[in-house]
């Protein structure tokens, strides 16, 4: 693609107050009146939100009326704003990578807030870069890249059930696969759900009856995902079932694998008789328990048992709600039952689940709050617990202790998102591309998440998310085709040696080999490089050049930051 030359560019720079993120520390005039004097800026702005619709509007008006053929934007960071300046750039005829952010907020006002004038003069140095890169930015294409329209969604819990049914209904062949023998997941534990009570068998069921009638989904149970290859729109699983495998072509996967509950060994003296987790009594309870013939009259459920604390730092999030669920059960099949419950900080969110919490405490739930340095002792037939508010350890007599336990990572998780390329926490969590603005998104393109697989959720909140990541997935299989950003590796084949080595070290295994006529060469697969250079920066021949950072374009940053130093 012809470059433009630097004698030609027209270069628009728009700098903004952000409010007073950075003008309240930045000297925004100054910074003005030292853009103009840059080489090629034919035009400068300064704007008090240039994201807003008023800011881009500026944007459009330079560029059409000062003839701009290069904009520059000095304001927060790229990873937020660069998609929506760009499109205001397009929206203005120009091509959309001849745009260059500058981040002034982070990088200056945000970190130098004491230091108004060095501040000011490190902007003006990331202004004077920002713009000599610009002068050399070339115009980039997207290329189009057919989509299979087709979905795998991997785990058949609430989550992953809603995700398929969600994606089927809209006509889009689903693959459904569950390690266990059986769909539902961690439903198929529950007795009953809060806030309204209703048995959890019932609803789980009828979910699974529907799954397995609908004819868009195939169900794979007691089944797991061998191999992923490919890129977004053209995904090859192949998933083991027994002694069988299947390969089949996908264009979006949907990661809903769930969580576990912990297994509380060593904690409180569990023993799953008389110490046993909150999922062990929903099983009891779903069992039909019979509190009088198991001699049970008095119920400690200890809370944060396992979770916040050096191994697992994080709140469960749904530990309190289901512990104050148990304990009204408890206590309707039997008012003569005594249950405690044994907190550090009751977590229940919204106004309807708080509303449970007054409930269970006009029930007479007891709760007695501990504080993390002294926990609850558990010794045969009791426990104790220092209660700072009476200024005194209490003895409660149990027949049964309770653990609410938190959930934790599903096993093979780690070993799914390396497949996958995505990545997980230390605690076997999978995390999004941004909490913000893609939270069902994985930064590889077409794979999303939902449910407890993302962190620990409830059941409406997986359903929530399920429908979010289906709606999201929807969008590429609904299209049929994806624009593949073209900041992607170049290979130069008679440069080339086929050595391999950017084929290891690409993360996304967006580099290949393939026989030439000249020899074994490496190429590029578009959709799934995401331009980040590793490729580049390993070969040895230097035959790897990086489109929208090329080498000119970095060294001319560098020279215009040495040329306040020369």
């Amino acid at each position: 693609m012809a470059a433009f030359h630097a004698e030609e560019a027209r270069v628009g720079v728009f700098i903004c107050d952000c409010g007073s993120n950075i003008a309240g520390f930045l000297d925004v005039p100054q910074l003005m009146e030292y853009v103009q004097t840059l080489p090629h800026v034919a035009f400068a702005q300064e704007n008090m939100y240039t994201c807003s619709d008023s800011g881009r509007a500026q944007i459009i008006k330079g560029i059409q009326e000062h003839g701009l053929n290069r904009v520059v934007v000095a304001s927060c960071t790229p990873r937020t704003h660069e998609p929506l300046f760009r499109s205001t750039c397009q929206e203005a005829g120009l091509n959309p990578y001849l745009f260059e952010f500058v981040n002034i907020r982070d990088q200056c006002s945000w970190v130098h807030m004491e230091e108004r004038q060095r501040g000011t003069e490190k902007a003006k140095d990331l202004l004077r870069m920002g713009v000599a890169r610009a002068v050399l930015l070339e115009p980039q294409e997207s290329t189009a890249v057919d989509v299979t329209r087709a979905a795998l969604v991997i785990g058949g819990g609430i989550a992953g059930m809603t995700a398929a049914l969600n994606l089927a209904n809209r006509g889009f062949e689903v693959k459904l696969v569950e390690r266990q023998p059986e769909l539902g997941g961690l439903l198929r534990r529950v007795h009953t759900l809060y806030p309204s009570g209703a048995l959890a068998r019932p609803f789980i069921q009828e979910k699974i009856e529907t799954v397995e009638r609908h004819p868009n989904i195939q169900v794979l149970t007691g089944a797991t995902v061998r191999s992923v290859r490919g890129f977004v729109g053209n995904y090859e699983a192949v998933v083991r079932q027994g002694e069988r495998e299947y390969g089949f072509a996908v264009g979006v996967i949907v990661v809903a694998i769930g969580a576990r509950e912990l297994q509380p060994d060593g904690l409180y003296g569990y023993d799953g008789q008389r110490v046993i987790t909150q999922g062990e009594l929903e099983e009891r309870l779903a069992s039909g328990l019979d509190l009088g013939a198991s001699g049970i009259r008095s119920v400690a459920m200890i809370q944060c048992a396992g979770a916040r604390c050096p191994e697992r730092p994080y709140c469960s999030r749904i530990c309190c709600m289901t512990a104050i669920k148990n304990a009204m059960l408890l206590q309707e099949m039997d008012p003569a039952v005594r249950v405690y419950i044994l907190y550090r900080d009751m977590l229940t969110l919204g106004a309807e689940y708080e509303a449970l919490y007054h409930e269970a405490r006009a029930r007479g739930v007891l709760f007695i709050q501990y504080q993390p340095d002294s926990p609850p002792q558990v010794s045969a037939g009791q426990v104790s617990i220092h209660d700072a508010r009476l200024g005194e350890t209490l003895s409660i007599p149990t027949d049964l202790i309770v653990l609410s336990v938190p959930l934790v990572g599903r096993e093979g998780a780690a070993e799914l998102a390396q497949m996958l390329k995505v990545p997980v926490d230390e605690h076997g969590f999978f995390l999004e591309a941004h909490v913000k603005l893609r939270p069902l998104d994985f930064a590889t393109d077409g794979i999303y998440l939902c449910g407890s697989a993302h962190w620990p959720s409830d059941i409406g909140e997986s359903v929530s998310q399920a429908y979010g990541a289906a709606s999201r997935a929807s969008i590429l299989l609904s299209r049929g085709q994806v624009e593949v950003e073209p900041i992607i590796s170049m290979v130069d084949e008679e440069a080339c040696i086929g050595c391999g080595l950017c084929e290891t070290v690409c993360p996304y295994s967006a580099i290949t080999l393939a026989d030439t006529g000249a020899g074994r060469k490496a190429r590029t697969v578009a959709a799934s490089c995401k331009g980040c250079g590793v490729c580049g920066a390993g070969c040895p021949e230097r035959a790897i050049t990086m489109r929208h950072y090329q080498d000119q374009q970095i060294l001319a940053q560098i020279d215009a930051l040495m040329e306040a130093v020369a």
